[in-house]
């Protein structure tokens, strides 16, 4: 990534709705064209190593910024539930794929995956190893914490089971913006939980922050900023807030009113990038930040970051299966959804079919378009012959119209196009979004006036 000083000045110009590329195609492309029997055709021919994402959607209250697939629930039962649900899938998979390829990478996601108590997660711990016997010894195994519900009893279980990194939402610290967002997190709760997950010997903690919430301002995120620095995480991410009302009826209850303008988003994140920095975090790409030391930082100077469903990644080269409701998977040659609706998702494991909704086969274009996009996403560069010996493309013709679409861009400072390849520059790696879309096909296809997307800033 090309050195320059950020000038933020640009920003605005560059706003626009557009994907943030955990996947592309983007799951707006998915369909029921791409069937049941084309899925498990899939899931048996791909030969690479797996990795796992378990997708535990309660939690017991709404936070109202929260944009993931949720149930609010506070009936214990509802996950005893569960577990036997997430039992039947994974039987199901036995039977359709090959389950003892090595396993690389683990991730809890939610909803609240510490909704569920030490013996609920040690019973799906028990579960998942059962039914795919040979993880890695380097495998990354993480799980998203919430603070208000950790204890102990859970993190034995979790070191137990072999997790190795855990994220903790905190999202920010500030009493007020804490009680419009509806989530109210002190700070010594949180200082408790990664006391015990230290005391555990987790080697790798990420904090989860987000800008742009109800009431913040850049003082009040300083201060949120400095507290979570004395905690020492070894991991940032650190989120624009999307808002995105229409498609989450919980960000209704946000008085859109108390949201920082633009101008004042823009000074927290310039002055969140050079406060990090002068901790010594290193910065990649547009929302995370990485010790010197950490393997996510490691990764992007060898040139070996991956972005998947969880964001960037150490782990690349895998086929990820999707388990649980809602759950995205995929591999080198498509993406597949379980049901979103938990009763579907259950009629189908009743019927001995695995819940699987909707999905997508990737073309060849698609094939090619996603190695670029995804090397620009993760690396913030690429080299065009590396693209032209893998497809046996000209890089250069095939995405003749790409390339000039990034003219104003280059012409900014953001991009640098030489006759070899392309290198993101600094400020450039922010807009990381804006630099990846001319090389997707399907945006040109999206109705301008139809909401899909949040801004890219």
């Amino acid at each position: 990534m090309q050195s320059d000083t950020i000038d933020f000045k640009q920003f605005a110009t560059y706003s626009k709705p557009g994907p943030r590329y955990t996947s592309y195609p983007t799951a707006v492309e998915f369909s029921e064209n791409y069937t049941l029997d084309s899925y498990l055709k899939d899931l048996k021919a791909d030969l690479s190593p797996l990795s796992l994402y378990v997708h535990l959607p309660f939690c017991r209250s709404a936070c109202y910024f929260c944009g993931c697939n949720v149930i609010y629930t506070s009936k214990e039962e509802n996950k005893a539930i569960y577990l036997e649900y997430l039992k039947k899938e994974l039987n199901l998979l036995k039977n359709a794929m090959d389950t003892a390829k090595p396993v690389y990478q683990l991730h809890f996601g939610g909803g609240t995956p510490t909704f569920f108590n030490a013996q609920e997660l040690e019973i799906l711990i028990g579960l998942l190893k059962e039914t795919f016997p040979n993880f890695d010894k380097n495998a990354e195994i993480a799980c998203e914490i919430d603070p208000r519900f950790f204890d102990e009893s859970q993190m034995q279980v979790l070191k137990q089971g072999g997790f190795n990194r855990l994220s903790f939402g905190i999202q920010d610290f500030n009493e007020k913006v804490q009680g419009a967002i509806h989530r109210i997190q002190p700070f010594a709760l949180v200082e408790r939980s990664i006391n015990l997950a230290r005391a555990f010997g987790i080697s790798s903690i990420n904090f989860d922050l987000i800008y742009g919430l109800p009431y913040q301002s850049l003082e009040t995120f300083k201060q949120t900023l400095e507290s979570c620095v004395r905690l020492n995480p070894d991991r940032f991410a650190i989120f624009n807030y999307a808002h995105v009302p229409w498609i989450k009826k919980t960000m209704r209850k946000i008085d859109e009113t108390t949201l920082p303008q633009p101008e004042e988003k823009l000074r927290i994140l310039e002055w969140t990038i050079h406060y990090l920095l002068q901790q010594g975090y290193k910065m990649i790409g547009m929302d995370h930040f990485a010790k010197p030391e950490d393997e996510l930082f490691k990764s992007i100077q060898k040139g070996q970051l991956q972005r998947n469903f969880q964001g960037y990644s150490t782990q690349g080269g895998t086929q990820t299966i999707g388990i649980g409701l809602t759950s995205i998977g995929g591999g080198g040659s498509y993406y597949a959804q379980n049901y979103k609706d938990l009763p579907q998702y259950q009629n189908a494991l009743d019927n001995g079919r695995l819940p699987f909704a909707k999905g997508i086969e990737l073309s060849f274009d698609d094939r090619v378009r996603k190695a670029v996009i995804m090397q620009l996403m993760s690396n913030f560069k690429l080299e065009f012959n590396a693209i032209n010996t893998q497809f046996q493309i000209d890089f250069k013709e095939y995405f003749k119209s790409a390339l000039e679409e990034l003219k104003p861009l280059q012409e900014a400072g953001l991009v640098f196009v030489s006759e070899s390849g392309i290198e993101v520059s600094q400020t450039g790696a922010l807009l990381i979004r804006n630099i990846a879309m001319p090389f997707d096909a399907y945006l040109k296809k999206i109705n301008t006036n139809q909401k899909v997307f949040s801004k890219t800033i």
